[in-house]
């Protein structure tokens, strides 16, 4: 009889520890694996402190001109038992410079002591109590010791190494951002957002950064900044609508300068900005391309722009100026066609009588210019004219022969005088003829009637 007894398949009894170590032992084969075999692919290179060229390669980037994330390690005299690398920066070049070639990791003994006698860290002041102790230099810059709190995990040291050695975007957020990180630079192309970015533009941005490393690039957020003296050169500001401007330093800096060196002088730039209200890679890179090659004539400014909160009072402002830029663009680019008209035309001549009058003027005053002929006195224009009677009376005796005093008297008949005048009747007298034919006989016979 089975009832009234408790199977053992159903009873509820805690597992044995045994069931516990194994996955135990497991995980912990797998990282200790996982680091041994880290340090294999992955051997760090140790810097040679006697070579000067390579500690200068190291801190400064001179020669191959890299980048180095350098792990400050004191080597011990046994070899056997040199000190342990830190997991955090082994993570790190693991995850990132594993997949990218802009950083190099070292180990370096940071308490070698240069020729200047100082030590390594002396020199450039890098605190060694806080471990692990890693460094960023080379192309970068002078070496900096990086903060303590990236170094809690190889993820957040490679973030770090993200932003500070890889092409990235600055970001502008008052004046001085923008003088310093864009317009002090020899080009930078300035994203203005108009609200949150699409995924496309920041691909063509991304794509722009590798595309251009000498050109700076840079983005700040119009929906609540204002950039005065720059707008007006600008479509007008649409929220969701991106716009981008390139700067080109023209001469001047921002460094002052100081008893012994001289400033570099006022900072002037120009800008060239994209019309096109569509943000892609293709209609920046035709941007860039042009403003290298000259073909797209910057425009000078004739001051810096500046960060203020927008404002409606600022956006009014802003708006009046670019009427008046527009009015200014217009008048240039109809007095540019007037200028293009063929020599022919005269900009007054519209076809009335009184343009075609002023082109006649015109053409006259051109010829006399063209032959150097300046315009007579009323003393001379006097004396051609008595000259040209003159002429005039010469002319007149030359036609009239005879003289006034061989014409004869009005009223004179012809016929009566010498045998000069004019005989009409020098032949024979004409016989009459009597038609009746009877002569002049009185005798003649009458008819009477009666």
């Amino acid at each position: 009889d089975t009832m009234g007894k408790r199977s053992k398949s159903s009873s509820g009894g805690t597992p044995p520890i045994a069931g516990l170590l194994k996955p135990a032992i497991g995980v912990a084969i797998a990282l200790a694996g996982y680091y041994f075999m880290q340090g294999l692919q992955t051997e760090i290179t140790r810097i040679d402190t006697s070579d000067e060229l390579a500690l200068r390669e190291v801190f400064f980037g001179e020669g191959q001109g890299k980048n180095y994330v350098v792990l400050c390690s004191t080597p011990k005299p046994d070899s056997a038992k040199q000190p342990p690398v830190s997991s955090v920066f082994l993570d790190a070049q693991y995850e990132y410079g594993s997949a990218s070639s802009n950083a190099e990791f070292v180990l370096l003994d940071c308490q070698h002591e240069l020729p200047s006698g100082s030590t390594i860290a002396e020199r450039f002041k890098v605190d060694l109590k806080k471990r692990p102790t890693i460094l960023v230099s080379g192309k970068v810059g002078p070496p900096k010791q990086v903060p303590q709190k990236h170094l809690k995990t190889g993820a957040m040291l490679t973030k770090l190494l993200k932003g500070m050695l890889e092409p990235h975007a600055a970001k502008i957020e008052n004046t001085k951002d923008l003088k310093s990180k864009c317009l002090n630079k020899a080009m930078c192309g300035l994203l203005l957002k108009g609200g949150k970015p699409e995924p496309y533009v920041k691909d063509a941005v991304s794509n722009l950064l590798g595309a251009y490393p000498d050109i700076q690039f840079a983005s700040v957020d119009t929906t609540v900044l204002l950039l005065a003296n720059l707008e007006e050169y600008l479509p007008e500001f649409e929220t969701g609508q991106h716009r981008f401007v390139l700067f080109k330093k023209v001469s001047g800096g921002l460094d002052a300068g100081s008893n012994e060196t001289e400033g570099s002088g006022r900072l002037v730039t120009s800008i060239v900005p994209l019309e096109d209200p569509s943000i892609s890679y293709g209609a920046i890179n035709t941007l860039i391309k042009k403003a290298k090659s000259g073909s797209s004539k910057p425009t000078k400014l004739p001051m810096l722009p500046s960060i203020k909160t927008r404002t409606k009072k600022l956006e009014e402002a802003e708006r009046k100026k670019r009427e008046r830029i527009r009015g200014q663009k217009d008048q240039a680019r109809k007095k540019a066609q007037e200028n293009q008209k063929p020599p022919s035309m005269f900009a007054e001549n519209d076809g009335t009588p009184e343009g075609r009058r002023a082109e006649r003027e015109r053409r006259r005053q051109e010829h006399l210019k063209n032959q150097n002929i300046k315009p007579k006195t009323p003393e001379e224009i006097a004396e051609i004219e008595r000259k040209r009677r003159e002429r005039m009376e010469e002319e007149a005796k030359k036609w009239n022969v005879g003289g006034e005093d061989d014409m004869m008297d009005e009223g004179e008949p012809v016929g009566d005088g010498d045998e000069n005048n004019i005989d009409f009747d020098d032949g024979d007298e004409e016989e009459y003829v009597d038609m009746d034919g009877g002569g002049d006989d009185e005798d003649e016979d009458v008819l009477d009637l009666d």
